[in-house]
């Protein structure tokens, strides 16, 4: 197969991986700076091309695309899509994952269980937001934030209240979210693929800090998921329709909570962590369904 790797970085562990465990399959493998790309959107004889060449000849892509390149990420990957070819997550999952006010409310339409949540626009509403989650310490998050940034812990009512002030007057979309203390700074990461996790890792947050991110300098090690919490992944998974992503839970004393599903998870860390070749997952993956389901789209 000729398959696509559509990253902006070529040096990035996820990558580099991904390039190494395509070509040891035998499969013909590129990576290629989405921005580079442009199209010609017709009806008749749709195509792709990328510094002059055209690349409308491959069987298989695998999107890498930055949340600051949702846009035009995602409009490169359906024209991919228009020409039939096989995308490992479709344009509008990804799309849909990216907003996570959006994604929170279809996950909670088709139950599945996340820490509460409030949402507003209007400063006068306040203090029934900080009510609607039970009250301070609470979570306060930028719907447009990743990798931890735009997350403020308010460990107090007035703190909360300060917090949520600022950002409502600059006009920033939030969501307020409850606080689970017994999740004591840590979260696990399940990474998905098709209808099985194939690694789990949980992730903690370092001395003073609440946010577990592995960017904000958080611990990894690798953890033992129950059956209901690979259920609950496998569930979320499908609900957002992304064929490989990474679902982020807490463990709290009501059972797993679906904070986040990561349509573009990494690979450094969880694949170091649990000692998997994820990446060649990925590729098995993509031999067993880009024929048969070759274009489909959502």
């Amino acid at each position: 197969m000729k398959i696509a790797i559509l990253s902006r970085d070529p040096t990035l562990y996820s990558s580099i991986r991904l390039l190494e465990a395509a070509k040891a399959r035998g499969h013909e493998a590129s990576i290629l700076d989405p921005t580079h790309c442009y199209m010609n959107i017709t009806s008749m004889k749709p195509s792709m091309h990328y510094q002059g060449e055209d690349i409308s000849n491959f069987d298989a892509v695998i999107p890498r695309i930055g949340a600051s390149l949702t846009f035009f990420g995602t409009a490169v990957l359906r024209q991919f899509e228009v020409m039939n070819v096989y995308v490992l997550n479709n344009s509008a999952a990804i799309t849909r994952s990216r907003d996570k006010l959006a994604s929170c409310q279809l996950l909670a339409r088709k139950g599945v269980d996340l820490p509460i949540t409030a949402f507003a626009h209007n400063p006068d509403n306040i203090e029934d937001l900080i009510s609607e989650v039970g009250g301070a310490p609470l979570v306060i998050k930028l719907v447009e934030g990743s990798q931890g940034i735009g997350v403020v812990l308010a460990e107090t009512h007035n703190a909360a209240h300060s917090v949520i002030q600022a950002f409502l007057g600059l006009n920033a979309n939030i969501m307020v979210q409850e606080f689970i203390q017994e999740a004591k700074g840590s979260d696990i990461r399940c990474f998905v693929i098709g209808d099985k996790v194939v690694a789990a890792m949980l992730r903690q947050a370092r001395e003073g800090e609440f946010r577990s991110n592995l960017h904000r300098g958080g611990m990894a090690t690798q953890v033992r998921l129950s059956p209901l919490e690979r259920a609950v992944a496998v569930r979320a998974a499908k609900v957002m329709r992304l064929e490989v992503c990474g679902v982020d839970m807490l463990r709290s004393n009501r059972g797993p909570l679906v904070m986040e599903v990561n349509s573009s998870p990494g690979l450094e860390g969880i694949e170091k962590t649990c000692n998997k070749d994820i990446a060649s997952l990925m590729i098995e993956y993509i031999e067993k369904n880009a024929q048969s389901n070759k274009g489909s789209g959502d």
